[in-house]
C-alpha cells in the first residue's frame, strides 16, 4: 500500500508453498514516483480521457487542466496523482481518505477501502460531491496485470467503443460483429494495440495464466458496468483490465453524460463502487 502515491496498491500476490506468485504487476518500490508503476490505483472523479479541455454541463463550460505529460486530454481525474491520508488501519484492512478542491469544477471527498480476507481483496471507492452545483461523477480502478503468452481473458460485454488516434471514441460497435474482441468465452489477448471501452459488462471477469498455473476472478458491483482493456501489444510485460463506471469521454458524448454511465451528483450526494479480486492456483 502506498497512500502517498495515489492511494495505490504496491502488489497483490498469491502465496503458494511459501512463494509469492504476483497477481498484479508489483510496484518496483521507491525508485519511482509514477503512479503508472503501481499495481493498482483508483480513478476519481472520472476515468480515462475528457476531450476538448473540459465539458459543458448545467448551462456552462467547465475547463479541466492537462494532468499528464504528453497527454493532451485530462485523464483519470486527480485521485491517482494525489496523496491520501490513512483514516484507519488494521492487519487486514486500511481505509484511506482525501478531499479535493482543485480539479476544475469538482469539489469532493473520497474514501478508499482495501480489505483483505483469506479468499481475496475487496476494494471500495466512493466520492461525495462537496461543491455547490450538481456534476457528472465517475469511478474506476486501474489494475496492472502481468502479461505472459499463456494469459487468457473472459469478460462478457455487449459492445465496444472504437476510437481515433487520440484514443477518443468514434462509434459503438456490437461485439457480435468483432469476434476477435469478444471475450464471452476464455480467449487470448489481442496481438496488437488495444485501449478500448467495453460496455454493458456483466461485472464478472476471469483471467487465467495457463503458463503460470494461476487465475484471477474479478467481480464488480454497479456502477462499474464497463471495462477498459489496455495493452500495447503481445510483447508488453503487462496489460490492464480496468473496471469503470462509464465510457471514455462520456462527459462530451451525445445525448449526455448519463447515457454513457456517468452519475449526476447533486451537492452532498455520494457515488460508491466495490470490486473484488480472488486468486487461486489452477492445474496440477
Amino acid at each position: 500500500m502506498v497512500p502517498t502515491l495515489g492511494g495505490g496498491l504496491a502488489r497483490l500476490d498469491l502465496m503458494r508453498d511459501g512463494a509469492a506468485a504476483p497477481i498484479l504487476r508489483p510496484w518496483p518500490g521507491g525508485s519511482t514516483d509514477d503512479p503508472n508503476d503501481l499495481a493498482l490505483y483508483p480513478m476519481v472523479p472520472w476515468t480515462n480521457r475528457i476531450s476538448g479541455g473540459g465539458f459543458a454541463f448545467g448551462g456552462r463550460f467547465h475547463p479541466l487542466p492537462q494532468n499528464l505529460a504528453g497527454e493532451p486530454c485530462p485523464i483519470h481525474g486527480d485521485g491517482w496523482q494525489s496523496s491520501w491520508s490513512v483514516a484507519s488501519a488494521s492487519a487486514a484492512r486500511i481505509c484511506l481518505a482525501r478531499t479535493s478542491a482543485s480539479v476544475g469544477p469538482y469539489r469532493y471527498d473520497a474514501s478508499l477501502d482495501y480489505s483483505m480476507a483469506a479468499d481475496g481483496l475487496t476494494v471500495r471507492l466512493s466520492a461525495t460531491n462537496r461543491g455547490e452545483i450538481a456534476l457528472p461523477f465517475g469511478l474506476g480502478l486501474h489494475p496492472w496485470l502481468p502479461r505472459t503468452p499463456g494469459a487468457r481473458l473472459r469478460a462478457i460485454a455487449r459492445s465496444v467503443w472504437l476510437q481515433d488516434k487520440r484514443h477518443l471514441p468514434t462509434s459503438l460497435a456490437a461485439l457480435a460483429n468483432l469476434p476477435n474482441w469478444d471475450f464471452a468465452s476464455l480467449r487470448p489477448l489481442p496481438e496488437g494495440w488495444i485501449n478500448n471501452s467495453f460496455m454493458q459488462w456483466d461485472g464478472h471477469a476471469e483471467i487465467r495464466w495457463e503458463d503460470r498455473g494461476v487465475m484471477l476472478n474479478i467481480t464488480a458491483s454497479p456502477p462499474l458496468t464497463a471495462y477498459i482493456l489496455y495493452s500495447p501489444d503481445r510483447t508488453a510485460p503487462f496489460f490492464c483490465f480496468e473496471p469503470v463506471s462509464h465510457g471514455v469521454d462520456a462527459h462530451n458524448l451525445p445525448p449526455g453524460p448519463e447515457a454513457h454511465g456517468l452519475v449526476i451528483l447533486p451537492p452532498g450526494a455520494m457515488l460508491a463502487a466495490e470490486c473484488r479480486f480472488f486468486a487461486q492456483s489452477i492445474g496440477a
